[in-house]
């Protein structure tokens, strides 16, 4: 069965960094599109970012551009998102999903197949 499982998340303070991962099993982990998600209570689900596992293709949200950093190791079938200077505004549960063609609308998250169980960021002093 095809599984993925975030951890990482935690409290932190403002301007602080955490650093979320991904594992993905039961599936081609190195040709999927995996993209990180966040939602937070009153507000939409939100795309935060994509990447490709086979190579060529990542993409940020404005609203994490030069903060987050994706990255991947697919010989631990595992992506991780390094989450730096983070902002009481990026206090959400955070989500990864998987979909083995690139989607139309990737921060939307109706094309992907797969998702995780959701791992908790909170950005509080």
């Amino acid at each position: 069965a095809v599984k993925l499982v975030e951890s990482g998340g935690g409290l932190v303070q403002p301007g602080g960094s955490l650093r979320l991962s991904c594992a993905g099993s039961g599936f081609t982990f190195s040709r999927y599109y995996l993209a990180w998600f966040r939602q937070s209570p009153g507000k939409e689900r939100e795309g935060v970012v994509i990447i490709y596992t086979g190579g060529g293709f990542t993409f940020y949200s404005d609203s994490v551009q030069g903060r987050f950093t994706i990255s991947q190791d697919n010989a631990k079938n595992t992506v991780y998102l390094q989450m730096n200077s983070l902002k009481p505004e990026d206090t959400a549960m955070y989500y990864c999903a998987a979909t083995p063609l690139l989607p139309r609308r990737w921060r939307l998250g109706d094309e992907y197949n797969y998702w995780g169980q959701g791992t908790q960021v909170t950005v509080s002093s």
